[in-house]
């Protein structure tokens, strides 16, 4: 008996082969091929655990991943674009954020409770195009009634068949509403008020610890009052479909399938994970970094979390971790800690050549955009090849003399290059215009030179 990913994940990455899984990364990501192939592994397995008996299936646990590299060379977007191929549940958090009981700071679990929101939002969205169709017939009869306003009930002495200009009437409105004939009419609709109590709580804790739900408790101060609004049809016909989605929907059948899809099918990406390495025994801050890795360490080994929408189990999250470990290192995180991501990746600093790549390579290339957003003016804006390796090659020199933030440093380059075309756009009368290696020289050459310079600019 196989076991599958609750309700429908509606993942098309079912099929796919991690030589696939890698194709469809490199449309995102320039090089990395060692920290892809592992992601991609991660990922068929989970497909593969999914067509095993119940039994066994329960036994296997994923085989969380640990990226080592500098900032800037693509651990955070390998690990999002794996969530989209894959469509789960992906949650980033930075571990520096977390601290152990006693210090100012985020609870761990909160990293699980978020998951589940994200969960609860994504099966939400698939419920509300699943009733899409019945809510907007709903709200057009509804505004329909408030344009026409349905006749009164039959008199014992009256015949049904008078009825019949009625809905003709009715049926000719109907028609005006979809072509939009009625759309400068202003109807009057109630509509809920959202306001909210203000509460006062206590740093450090959560509803979910002392198992306390104030909607609950106090439903008065939670429903909301309505009021009256004058609204424009297309307006009303907008907020009344938006109504008729939530009652079509069942929040408690959304909630369980959240819950299972973030159990089976979630992703956490937990980043800058070296700022939490600290060796024992030392003094200061270190003691803090060591009790956030032991209060990480059970969410990771697999623990239940108390969410409001239930309990969820953390035992087939898939973690992956990242951290440049340029001042520590791996095995300065407590060893229980260590040996939950048994799967290493080192991820290669990038040169001039992934520059040139980066810029143009990928589905949205930094190039491409730049493109585009100009396109908007009117400006036919081009890059010559002469160009392109100009800049990467004064990227790779700037990040040499000054902090080396891998293919971030493309952003300041590109947006100090083209700081003139950007602000004169608009009014430029020549609309086209080609970027050559004499305009970047130009434009660039005497701030990557000066170092302090390039330190404060670039």
């Amino acid at each position: 008996m196989a076991i599958y990913l609750p309700e429908t994940t509606q993942t098309s990455s079912s099929s796919l082969t991690p030589r696939q899984i890698v194709a469809e990364l490199d449309k995102h990501v320039v090089g990395q091929s060692a920290a892809k192939r592992a992601v991609a592994i991660a990922l068929r397995n989970r497909m593969r655990r999914q067509k095993l008996a119940p039994e066994l299936a329960e036994e296997i646990a994923p085989k969380n991943i640990l990226m080592i590299g500098p900032t800037g060379v693509g651990k955070t977007e390998i690990a999002r674009r794996l969530a989209r191929l894959a469509q789960s549940p992906f949650l980033k958090v930075e571990a520096s954020k977390f601290t152990e009981v006693g210090y100012v700071g985020r609870d761990v679990e909160s990293m699980v409770r978020d998951l589940v929101e994200l969960g609860v939002e994504m099966v939400r969205a698939e419920r509300i195009e699943e009733v899409r169709g019945k809510a907007a017939q709903n709200a057009e009869d509804r505004l329909l009634d408030i344009l026409l306003p349905p006749p009164r009930p039959l008199g014992p002495d009256e015949e049904p068949g008078g009825r019949d200009g009625l809905n003709q009437t009715r049926d000719r409105f109907r028609e005006q509403l979809r072509a939009g004939r009625l759309d400068s009419r202003i109807v009057e609709i109630e509509v809920r008020e959202k306001s909210f109590p203000s509460f006062e709580i206590i740093a450090g804790s959560s509803v979910e610890e002392v198992d306390i739900n104030l909607k609950d408790m106090l439903p008065g101060l939670f429903q909301g009052k309505t009021k009256k609004r004058r609204l424009k049809v297309p307006e009303a016909l907008e907020y009344l479909t938006q109504e008729e989605e939530q009652k079509l929907i069942d929040m408690d059948s959304v909630a369980r399938a959240a819950v299972e899809r973030v159990e089976q099918a979630g992703i956490i990406f937990i980043d800058e994970i070296d700022k939490i390495a600290g060796r024992e025994g030392s003094h200061g801050p270190e003691v803090s970094r060591e009790g956030v890795q032991r209060d990480i360490l059970p969410i990771v080994e697999g623990t239940t979390v108390n969410s409001k929408y239930g309990m969820v189990r953390t035992d087939h999250i898939l973690f992956i971790a990242a951290g440049a470990f340029h001042v520590s290192k791996p095995s300065d995180l407590i060893p229980e800690l260590q040996g939950r991501f048994p799967i290493r990746v080192e991820l290669e600093a990038l040169g001039k050549d992934e520059f040139v790549r980066i810029l143009t390579e990928p589905k949205s290339a930094l190039i491409k955009q730049y493109i585009a957003l100009m396109e908007t003016e009117g400006i036919d804006l081009t890059f010559t090849d002469d160009a392109i390796r100009q800049i990467a090659d004064f990227a790779q020199t700037v990040n040499e003399h000054t902090e080396n933030i891998g293919a971030r440093r493309l952003h300041t380059v590109l947006e100090k290059l083209l700081d003139e075309i950007s602000f004169e756009g608009p009014d430029l009368e020549n609309k086209i215009v080609t970027i050559d290696e004499a305009y970047v020289t130009k434009m660039l050459a005497d701030i990557v030179k000066n170092e302090d310079l390039s330190r404060y600019i670039l």
